[in-house]
C-alpha cells in the first residue's frame, strides 16, 4: 500500500495531529478483500446448503445414505439405498453409547423410524411390541418385528440391550438418550482423560443438579466486575503502593533470610556435620551463598528499576484514576464486551452450523464396513481451509471493531475539553466513524493477527500429532518457533491497538497509524513499561479478586446442598466463568488506559499549555505534568536524568 512509501512518510513527518479532525476514508482497497473473502464464506455455506446437505442435517440420514422423513433416490451399488422415509422421521442408533474417541463419532448402524423410545427396553420383546403399538421399527429393515425375538437374527440386527429411554433432538431430529450415565458416556469423547465412568457420572450429576447456583455464581462475579470497574478509580494509588511495598519487603526478607542460613551454617561446629557426609556439607554451603549473593544482586536491581520508576508510576496511578471518569462520562463502555461477545456468538454458531452442513455434504461413498459417508472430491474439499481462516479472520475482525470504537469514544472524551460538550452518546457516533471511514484499517490489522496465529496453530497441530514420536531436538525447535510466533502475536495486537487509536484520532490508514503510534510508543519506553507492568499487574489482582470472591462463595453454597456426590466441577466452572467476565471486563479497562496514555503522549508533545496550545488532559493528568516540571527545574544540571523526565513529552515545536 501507498502508506509505507517514502513519499507517505515524509509527508507524516511534517503533519501535525489534529483529532477530531480531517475525517476519512482508510484502507479501502482491504475493506474490498474483506468484503470479497465474506461473500466467499457466504459462498460456502450457500453451497453446502444447495448440494444437499441441509436435509442431511437437519434431517439425518441413515447408515445407507437415505434421508429421514423424505422419498430417497437409489444410490449406485449400495443395498437398501432409496427407500420411502417420508413417515420415518427420526434417526436411531442401535448402539448410541458406542463412541470412537479418536474420530469423534457414534461407531452404530443408523436407521430412520417413526418415534424414538421414551422409555427403556430391556428385551427383545420389549423391542418388539414397541414396533407393533407405535409402528416403529427399531431393528435392521430386512428384519421383520415377529422376527425380533429369533436370536439368530436378532443379535446383530437389533439394537444393543437395554435400549435407553431416549428424545428427539429439538430441530435436528436424532433420538438421543435421555439417562445421564449415556450423557456420561458421550461426555467421554471430550473428556478423555477421566479413565472411571463412575468418576465422570458423579461429576456431570453434580453440575445438572447445581444448574441454579452456578447461574446465581456466574451473576456474582458479573456484578463484582462491574463493582471493582468503579472502586479501582478510588483505590488505585493505595492499591499501586501497598504492592510496592510488598514487593521490596519480600524481597528483602528472602535475601536477609538466605544470608542468615548461611551465616548460620558456616558458625556451626564441624564436629555437627556427619563424618561420612562432609562434601555434602560444603556444597550446601556453597550454594546458600550463590542463592544469597543471586538474592542480593535481584534485591538491588529492582530497587533501582523501582527508584527510575517512581515517577512512571505516579502516572500509572493518574491515568487509572482518569479512567475511572471515563467511564462515569462513558458508562456504555461497561456494556461494550456484551456486545462483543453476541457478535462472536453469532458469527460461531454461524460458522458451526456451516462447518455441520460442510461435514454431510459431497457425494456418497460406501466405507469398509458398507455403510454411506459423503465426502467432498476435486479442488473443493479444501473449503474447510477457507472456512477456519474466515473463523480466525472474522473472529479477529470483530476484536478490532471493539478496539477501535473503544478507542474512538475514549479520544472523543480526551480531546474534548469541555465535558458538557460531549455527544450524547459517544459509543455509538464511535461506531459510527468506524463503520463510516475505518472498517479497511481494521480488517487490515485483523488480517496481519491472523497471518501471525495460523502458522502458530499450524506448528501446534503438528506438535499434537507428533506427540512421542519426535525426538527432543525437534521437539524444541518446535515449542521454541510456537513460542516466538505468541510474542510476534501478542507484540502486534498491542502495536495494532494503538494504531487503531492513532487511526480514531486522525483518520490516517493503518500503516501510518502503527508507524506514529510506534515512534510515540519508543519516546516514552520506560512509561510505556510501567503502565504494562505496574498496571497489568494491578488488573490481574484484580481478576485473582473476583475469581477467589466468587469460589469462596461456591464453596458456601455448595457445602451446605446434600444432594451432590462430588461438586468440584460445578465450582471449576463457576472460577472459569468468573475469571472469563473479569477478563472481560478488565481488558476493557486495560484499553481505556492505553488508548489515554497515548492521547497524553501526543497531546504533551504537540501542546505545552500556553495559549494557543492548551493541554486537553484532565486535571489529575495536569498535575502530573506540573509535579514532573518542578522536580525538572529543581534538578537543574545536577540531575540531567531527572531533568530529561518530560522531554519526550513536553518538546517544543
Amino acid at each position: 500500500m501507498g502508506c509505507c512509501s517514502s513519499a507517505s512518510a515524509a509527508q507524516s513527518s511534517k503533519r501535525e495531529w489534529k483529532p477530531l479532525e480531517d475525517r476519512s476514508c482508510t484502507d479501502i482497497p482491504w475493506l474490498l478483500l474483506f468484503v470479497l473473502f465474506c461473500i466467499g464464506m457466504g459462498f460456502i455455506c450457500g453451497f453446502s446448503v444447495a448440494t444437499g446437505a441441509a436435509a442431511r442435517l437437519v434431517s439425518g440420514y441413515d447408515s445407507y445414505g437415505n434421508i429421514c422423513g423424505q422419498r430417497n433416490a437409489e444410490l449406485e451399488a449400495i443395498p437398501n439405498s432409496g427407500m420411502d422415509h417420508t413417515h420415518r422421521k427420526y434417526v436411531f442408533f442401535l448402539d448410541p453409547c458406542n463412541l470412537d474417541l479418536i474420530n469423534r463419532k457414534i461407531k452404530s448402524v443408523a436407521l430412520c423410524v417413526t418415534a424414538c423410545p421414551t422409555q427403556e427396553l430391556k428385551t427383545l420383546s420389549d423391542v418388539q411390541k414397541f414396533a407393533e403399538i407405535n409402528g416403529s421399527a427399531l431393528c435392521e429393515y430386512s428384519l421383520k418385528p415377529s422376527e425380533y425375538t429369533l436370536p439368530l437374527k436378532s443379535s446383530s440386527l437389533c439394537p444393543k440391550l437395554p435400549v435407553p429411554a431416549s428424545a428427539p433432538i429439538p430441530f435436528f431430529h436424532r433420538c438421543a438418550p435421555v439417562n445421564i450415565s449415556c450423557y456420561a458416556k458421550f461426555a467421554e469423547a471430550l473428556i478423555t482423560f477421566v479413565s472411571d465412568n463412575s468418576v465422570l457420572h458423579r461429576l456431570i450429576s453434580g453440575v445438572m443438579t447445581s444448574k441454579e447456583i452456578i447461574l446465581g455464581l456466574c451473576l456474582l462475579s458479573l456484578v463484582l466486575s462491574m463493582i471493582l470497574m468503579v472502586i479501582i478509580r478510588y483505590i488505585s494509588r493505595v492499591l499501586v503502593w501497598i504492592l510496592t511495598i510488598l514487593v521490596i519487603l519480600g524481597s528483602l526478607g528472602g535475601t536477609g533470610v538466605l544470608w542468615w542460613l548461611y551465616a548460620k551454617q558456616r558458625r556451626s561446629p564441624k564436629e555437627t556435620v556427619i563424618p561420612e557426609q562432609p562434601q555434602i556439607a560444603e556444597d550446601n554451603l556453597r550454594a546458600l551463598l550463590i542463592y544469597a549473593i543471586a538474592a542480593t544482586v535481584f534485591t538491588v536491581i529492582l530497587f533501582l528499576i523501582m527508584l527510575v520508576m517512581r515517577k512512571r508510576v505516579a502516572l500509572t496511578i493518574a491515568l487509572f484514576h482518569v479512567a475511572g471518569k471515563v467511564f462515569i462520562h462513558l458508562p456504555l463502555l461497561v456494556f461494550q464486551p456484551f456486545w462483543t461477545f453476541f457478535a462472536l456468538l453469532l458469527f460461531w454458531a454461524y460458522w458451526i452450523m456451516t462447518l455441520l452442513f460442510l461435514g454431510t455434504t459431497g457425494s456418497a461413498v460406501q466405507n469398509d464396513q458398507g455403510f454411506v459417508e459423503y465426502k467432498i472430491s476435486g479442488p473443493l474439499q479444501y473449503m474447510w481451509w477457507y472456512h477456519v481462516v474466515g473463523l480466525i479472520w472474522i473472529s479477529e475482525f470483530i476484536l478490532a471493531c471493539q478496539q477501535m470504537t473503544v478507542a474512538g469514544a475514549v479520544v472523543t472524551y480526551y480531546f474534548t475539553r469541555d465535558k458538557r460538550n460531549l455527544p450524547f452518546t459517544p459509543i455509538l457516533a464511535s461506531v459510527n466513524r468506524l463503520i463510516r471511514y475505518h472498517l479497511g484499517t481494521v480488517a487490515k490489522g485483523s488480517f496481519i493477527i491472523t497471518l501471525v496465529k495460523i502458522p502458530r496453530m499450524i506448528l501446534m497441530y503438528i506438535h499434537s500429532q507428533l506427540k512421542g514420536k519426535e525426538n527432543a531436538c525437534a521437539r524444541c525447535v518446535l515449542k521454541s518457533c510456537i513460542c516466538c510466533l505468541w510474542c510476534l502475536e501478542k507484540c502486534l495486537n498491542y502495536l495494532n491497538q494503538n494504531a487503531y487509536t492513532a487511526t480514531a484520532i486522525n483518520s490516517t490508514n493503518f500503516c501510518t497509524s502503527a508507524k506514529d503510534a510506534f515512534v510515540i510508543l519508543v519516546e516514552n519506553a520506560l512509561r510505556v513499561a510501567a503502565i504494562n507492568t505496574v498496571g497489568d499487574f494491578m488488573l490481574f489482582l484484580g481478576k485473582v479478586l473476583i475469581v477467589c470472591s466468587t469460589g469462596l462463595a461456591g464453596i458456601m453454597l455448595l457445602n451446605y446442598q446434600q444432594d451432590y456426590t462430588v461438586w468440584v466441577l460445578p465450582l471449576i466452572i463457576v472460577c472459569l466463568f468468573a475469571f472469563l467476565v473479569a477478563h472481560c471486563f478488565l481488558s476493557i479497562y486495560e484499553m481505556v488506559v492505553d488508548v489515554l496514555f497515548l492521547c497524553f503522549a501526543i497531546d504533551t508533545k504537540y501542546n505545552d499549555g500556553s495559549p494557543g496550545r492548551e493541554f486537553y488532559m484532565d486535571k489529575v493528568l495536569m498535575e502530573f505534568v506540573e509535579n514532573s516540571r518542578k522536580a525538572m527545574k529543581e534538578a537543574g544540571k545536577g540531575g540531567a536524568a531527572d531533568a530529561r523526565e518530560l522531554k519526550p513529552m513536553l518538546r517544543k515545536r
